[in-house]
This record gives C-alpha cells, sequence and structure tokens, in this order.
C-alpha cells in the first residue's frame, strides 16, 4: 500500500496504480521493473499481473488498487508522498475517472504533500482542467534528454502550486530545456547494471541554470553499480540541502 521511502527526495510511497511500460530511452533500465519481477517471484499479489513482453514484462502489467484510496486519510501526522513511485498516473490504461478519484483523495488529505510524476505529459495536459489542483499537490514530468523538453511544456500548463522536473536518468544535455514556471529540479545519473554514464557538465549546466533563476537544484546521485552521491559531488553548490521547499510555481507565473 505506502511504504517508507528510500528516495532521497520523499519520505514515503503510495501505489494506487503498479505496473507501466517503457516509452522513452530513459526506461531502458527502469528500476521499477527490475523491482516487479521479484516481487512477483515472491509471490505479492499486485505484481502478478504481466504486461507486454516488449515494453514491461513480468509483474509489470498495468492494475488498479482501490484498496489504497483510502490509505493516507488513515494518517494523521503529516507526510510528503510520492505517488506511483511504481506506475505512472497517467497511463493510457488508467482511467479518467480513477486519477480524478487519487485527486480527491490527495484534495480530502490536506495534512500531506502529494509529488505526482509522469512522463505522459501529453495526457496530463489533457487532463489537467478537469483536475482539483490544492496546495498540497506538486506536480512534475521526467525528462532524460534534449528531444523530450517537451515534457516541460506541457507541464507549464498546469495550475500546480509546485511544478518540479525530474531530470533522471539524465542521458545528455537539455540546452533546449526552458526553466520558465519550474519551481524544482532533481537530477541524477542512472544506477544498477547497464547503467549510462552521465557526463559532470551535463548536471553543471543545469545547476547553473537553476542557480541563475533562483530554483533549488537537488543532486540526487552519479549513478552506476555505487550511485551515492555524497563524496563525489559536483562541487559545495551542487547541493540544495532543502528539497521539501521549492519555489511556488504559482508565484513564479505570477
Amino acid at each position: 500500500m505506502a511504504d517508507r521511502s528510500g528516495i532521497q527526495w520523499t519520505q514515503a510511497t503510495l501505489n494506487p496504480t503498479t505496473g507501466c511500460d517503457r516509452m522513452s530511452p530513459g526506461c531502458l533500465n527502469c528500476y521499477a521493473l527490475t523491482l516487479a519481477k521479484r516481487l512477483k517471484a515472491m509471490g505479492l499479489p499486485k505484481y502478478q499481473r504481466d504486461g507486454d513482453p516488449r515494453t514491461s514484462g513480468p509483474g509489470f502489467g498495468l492494475t488498479l488498487h482501490e484498496d489504497v484510496l483510502s490509505v493516507p486519510q488513515r494518517w494523521s501526522a503529516p507526510r510528503t508522498i510520492f505517488v506511483n513511485s511504481m506506475s505512472d498516473l497517467f497511463h493510457p490504461e488508467v482511467p479518467d475517472e480513477f486519477i480524478r478519484r487519487v485527486f480527491e483523495v490527495m484534495v480530502s488529505t490536506p495534512q500531506h504533500t502529494y509529488q505526482v510524476l509522469t512522463k505522459r505529459s501529453k495526457r496530463l495536459a489533457k487532463l489537467a482542467p478537469d483536475l482539483q489542483w490544492p496546495h498540497n499537490v506538486w506536480m512534475g514530468v521526467s525528462i532524460e534528454s534534449n528531444p523530450y523538453v517537451f515534457r516541460a511544456d506541457h507541464l507549464r500548463a498546469v495550475n500546480a502550486t509546485v511544478r518540479f522536473l525530474s531530470l533522471e536518468p539524465l542521458l545528455g544535455p537539455l540546452p533546449s530545456l526552458d526553466l520558465e514556471g519550474i519551481g524544482w529540479v532533481i537530477a541524477g545519473g542512472e544506477s544498477g547494471p547497464g547503467s549510462r554514464t552521465p557526463k559532470a557538465d551535463w548536471f553543471r549546466d543545469i545547476r547553473d541554470r537553476c542557480g541563475s533563476q533562483g530554483i533549488p537544484f537537488f543532486f540526487k546521485q552519479w549513478g552506476g553499480r555505487t550511485p551515492k552521491a555524497r563524496g563525489r559531488t559536483l562541487d559545495e553548490r551542487c547541493w540544495d540541502e532543502k528539497p521539501f521547499t521549492p519555489v511556488s510555481s504559482r508565484a513564479r507565473a505570477g
């Protein structure tokens, strides 16, 4: 249902859906797909449905979990929650009505802060006018290389309190990335077997552009088999030690 998170920029995860499909180069070594195979082998019921072997595989078929929707309402203490660490809420197989229900839960639990991240930015932009956007919902898109910076353009059309970018795994420089209206940027290299090695200058360029525009920048990791970033920072200015205090995108847009 929900778990404490090992992800540096959040506190807990909530998966009202599980499963996904590879859709762009950043998905090649998907951590969630690899984890889902292990969870399927362990017999966890949420990971028994297989997906298309061409785009996903064992344990990673898109599945809705109705029982998870009520979980945040049982938590009284505030939490920062990453929604769908093991899926994409805007996946084409997730019904519009189910997405609206997830947002209704977030509206009804203002004590929590929700972080929603998607690669399906076109569907996000299409549905956004019909969704509620309370102050406790942060909306982000993943961008791995320059051909996908259009996802940030779709994100700018969303009336979220915080619009953020996850540039992970970063697979190339982003010279065309427009940071207008963005309140927070996360960047990192790819981890695990077969990981693709990033160049330090890709991160430095983004960090410096964020700095010049007053946007908090969080460098998560270099990647590789031992992906910890600390001890191998770009330099002291690389780190934003307060990853939960981004700039309000609504304020920047106004």
